[in-house]
């Protein structure tokens, strides 16, 4: 059932991106994937990693029923990223609803 619930979150995050126009039509490089810094803050936007690291290796998890993370803290990132940006803040909520659904 919470991967059920999960998908569903992954599937809105998406579509808050696009619609906030954080969404990404081309692909990412495979140096800025290959960062090691936490959120790949290094190489790419917080936007980014959700797109292209977050949301693709949480989806992986899930289809190979692997076990997903136990002690997950994707939103105080967001929070401290966009602390400034109100028309962000529907994201960040959305990520805290994804926080407490996987540390549950």
């Amino acid at each position: 059932m919470m991967y059920v619930e999960l998908k569903n979150q992954l599937v809105e995050l998406e579509k808050q991106l696009k619609l906030l126009q954080l969404w990404s039509a081309q692909a990412i490089s495979a140096q800025a994937l290959a960062s090691t810094a936490p959120f790949a803050c290094d190489t790419m936007t917080f936007e980014q990693w959700l797109q292209f690291i977050f949301i693709p290796k949480m989806q992986q998890l899930m289809a190979a029923k692997m076990p997903l993370p136990t002690n997950m803290a994707i939103a105080p990132m967001a929070e401290h990223v966009w602390q400034s940006m109100p028309e962000r803040h529907s994201i960040i909520e959305l990520l805290r609803v994804l926080d407490a659904l996987v540390n549950q």
